[in-house]
């Protein structure tokens, strides 16, 4: 059989930049490709391509045996090319139906035919596995509903070849099952996937294929059953990647407490409901949860860019009153932010100014209410040396750093000097798999120094892999700790879906 989809010689250049390079690969009918590569290796680019919204430089795309008018997404619509981004791209305030049908009717049809779309996505629901209500809001819906409802767009403009990014990112694991079970479904009716993720795991559960791209490259083509996880990790990178090992440890000191804390809610956000917390030094507390649970609200606690409404922060033995972003630097607690972008660094700003921005009063930095220069491009010339950043130099705009070195570089800045504490939110989102064994390595390094480490990831498996003690957040509330392995998968899911968190 022909296939289904043919990119030959796919070249993107941006300026002296080749995003994509000759890049040439098949997809048939009923087959699902996973998509690897390190951040910056011209996945996105080449996804970009294929669904209109970049025009190659050079090379043809090919749907049935038909060209792809280049830089269309509509004609890639029409082509049966469908995508579900890993940011969903949904009207809260719009029905499941009027967001599944918006845009599907010509301009010159002045009403939407209601009754015939919702016998349509019912219809779909049943046959996939994809049960949702068409007369829900989507405000109302979890995250795993919300992305049946991107799946069941795709589906009603009949796409044939359904591109995936990262779609388990905000799952819990019996969504991510679920979902699994949606593909297989979709897979038997003929159509066909390109799976995009970073996790290894989950490409050898759920394709028959694995495509490489390295620096722009297809460097490398395995079939799935005839491969492993570290083989298809080091030709990601290059080179075999070490994954960091975490022995067990004795706990120190208490660090770091909440004491029956309680926050004001803000806007749509959930807010904290009287949780209790301890984190003791030499130990890394694993938080996990489906996003949007209250994590971003503990994450501001601890920092203190919140404040507690009720309840009691206690630093090494003594209570604090007066809680801020300085009290909280004040009291040895370093940050590696959620949002590297947004909150972790200011983009026009140079690589120096950005690695000083949280201590640029302290007297490492500052003399007689000046700026010590050297002192700063030198704090930044050592982060870059140890820390491997690739970077033209300190006064580089750090906007210009691939979001591996930048999130390299946050780390350097809140692991030196060395913390009491260090909040670590999602501190791999995004990363490649080098990178992140990389950050993995130096968090549990500063665990060997004894500092307490809250590590917040939606990340199941990252949460296993590093924690020493184990807890859940459902709808601002905290469940009882656990020690590595004492719970399952299985029963941690259900604890992140909100089941048994009553009894916690």
């Amino acid at each position: 059989m022909s296939p289904v989809l043919r990119l030959s010689g796919i070249t993107k250049r941006f300026g002296p930049l080749v995003a994509n390079d000759a890049i040439s690969f098949e997809l048939a009918r009923g087959e699902v490709v996973a998509l690897l590569g390190e951040n910056g290796a011209g996945k996105t680019t080449l996804m970009n391509i294929l669904f209109g919204h970049y025009v190659a430089d050079e090379g043809t795309v090919e749907v049935s045996g038909k060209p792809l008018p280049s830089g269309d997404p509509s004609a890639a619509i029409g082509s049966g090319i469908g995508m579900v981004h890993q940011h969903f791209t949904l009207a809260d305030n719009l029905t499941v139906l009027e967001n599944i049908a918006l845009g599907t009717q010509g301009l010159r049809s002045w009403k939407l035919d209601r009754l015939g779309a919702r016998e349509r996505i019912e219809k779909m629901s049943w046959e996939y596995g994809l049960a949702v209500d068409p007369k829900a809001q989507v405000s109302s819906l979890s995250v795993g509903e919300r992305q049946r409802v991107e799946i069941l767009k795709a589906l009603y403009r009949d796409a044939r070849i359904l591109i995936l990014d990262e779609p388990t990112a905000v799952l819990t694991p019996a969504e991510t099952d679920a979902l699994f079970a949606t593909l297989k479904l979709l897979v038997g009716q003929g159509l066909s996937i390109i799976f995009i993720s970073h996790k290894l795991n989950e490409v050898m559960a759920v394709s028959d294929r694995v495509l490489v791209l390295r620096a722009g490259r297809l460097t490398g083509e395995r079939v799935t059953a005839e491969t492993n996880r570290a083989e298809l990790a080091a030709l990601m990178v290059g080179q075999e990647v070490e994954q960091a090992s975490v022995p067990p440890s004795e706990p120190g000191p208490l660090q770091f407490v909440l004491n029956a804390v309680s926050t004001i809610r803000r806007g749509a956000g959930v807010s904290l409901d009287r949780i209790s917390l301890s984190l003791r030094g030499g130990q890394i507390t694993g938080l996990a949860g489906v996003s949007g649970n209250g994590q971003a609200a503990l994450a501001a606690l601890i920092s203190g860019t919140e404040a507690p409404a009720s309840g009691e922060i206690i630093v090494r033995g003594a209570a604090v009153h007066d809680w801020s972003p300085r009290a909280a630097l004040a009291a040895g607690i370093a940050r590696i932010p959620e949002d590297r972008h947004a909150v972790g660094t200011i983009a026009d700003m140079s690589v120096t100014e950005n690695v000083i921005a949280e201590r640029y009063r302290t007297p490492r930095f500052s003399r007689r209410g000046f700026l010590d220069w050297a002192a700063a491009r030198g704090f930044a010339q050592q982060i870059i040396a140890d820390y491997d950043v690739k970077c033209p130099s300190p006064e580089a705009r750090i906007r210009l750093l691939s979001g591996g070195n930048m999130q390299k570089l946050i780390l350097g800045r809140a692991l030196d000097p060395d913390p009491t504490v260090i909040l670590a939110n999602q501190p791999t989102r995004g990363l490649d798999v080098g990178a992140v064994g990389y950050v993995h390595r130096k968090l549990v390094e500063a665990r060997e120094r004894g500092a307490a480490i809250l590590l917040i990831s939606e990340d199941l498996e990252e949460i296993l892999a590093l924690s020493d003690r184990i807890i859940v957040m459902s709808k601002g509330r905290l469940s009882p700790s656990s020690a590595r392995g004492e719970r399952s998968v299985r029963e941690l899911g259900e604890l992140m879906a909100g089941h048994g968190m009553e009894a916690a």
